[in-house]
């Protein structure tokens, strides 16, 4: 049997590689799309508001000499997953990489668990990115391969209070990633989950940087005893679409400081 070469190192690693990222226009995504146009990856990003897109798309796409465009796309909606990527892959002539990063969350109590935010969640945080997941996959096998990176949370592997919708939507996710390691990885397909604790995006910063009291309980429980800054949740997606994780597959990597094992 011959064995992969190691892959050269580079300071683009994804030089050469096209991928959809969801949820692109804020907080983590909007930082994988930096850490993505920076590796050398040409980039299709997409947001409920694709204005919003059009002016840190270009900047991106001027600093880093790559190809970005833009697509508006509301994962709320039923049809939008089953033809998010082969929209996308016409922009760019085709997609090696899919980033499932769109979510929502409503925080609340069991019960005070409302129904319609219960719905929504799943149907933004689970059918949306499993059905894009799943139609990306199979267009990757029948291309050769692929990476698939979904954007999950530590919820998805330790209850967290106040998030019923959230968590049960994550866990599902996860199992869904692993599944479709488990079926395409014969056809080249690597799909894998990144578990973050709190991350200090704007929105994460005013919910609990900002807030001592409420941050106290969770930075507790998190040997590091800090939350994570989203440059080290996009590390992590940039090393999982290249090649230095060319075995890697099916598996969850928590970017959490400890959180998991506390």
């Amino acid at each position: 049997m011959t064995l992969p070469e190691p892959p050269e190192s580079s300071s683009r690693p994804l030089s050469g590689r096209r991928a959809l990222i969801t949820g692109a226009s804020r907080g983590i995504g909007a930082d994988i799309a930096r850490a993505f146009a920076a590796a050398g990856a040409d980039l299709v990003l997409t947001a409920r508001d694709a204005s919003a897109l059009e002016e840190p798309a270009g900047r991106l796409a001027s600093e880093h000499g790559v190809r970005i465009a833009v697509l508006a796309a509301d994962l709320a909606a039923p049809e939008v997953p089953d033809r998010l990527w082969g929209d996308a892959a016409t922009l760019l002539g085709g997609l090696d990489v899919l980033v499932n990063n769109a979510g929502i969350s409503h925080p609340e109590t069991v019960d005070q668990l409302d129904s319609a935010h219960f719905d929504e969640t799943l149907r933004v945080n689970l059918r949306a990115p499993a059905l894009l997941a799943a139609r990306a996959g199979a267009a990757m096998a029948a291309a050769g391969g692929g990476a698939i990176i979904t954007i999950a949370s530590a919820a998805a592997l330790r209850p967290l209070a106040e998030h019923y919708a959230y968590s049960t939507a994550k866990a599902g996710l996860v199992m869904a990633t692993r599944t479709l390691a488990l079926e395409l990885g014969p056809q080249g397909v690597r799909a894998n989950s990144i578990c973050p604790t709190v991350v200090l995006t704007d929105m994460g910063q005013r919910v609990w940087g900002d807030q001592p009291d409420k941050a106290a309980p969770m930075l507790a429980r998190i040997p590091q005893s800090r939350f994570a800054q989203p440059h080290e949740v996009s590390d992590v997606a940039v090393w999982l679409a290249s090649d230095a994780a060319s075995m890697v597959s099916g598996t969850e990597i928590p970017v959490d400081g400890g959180y998991l094992i506390s």
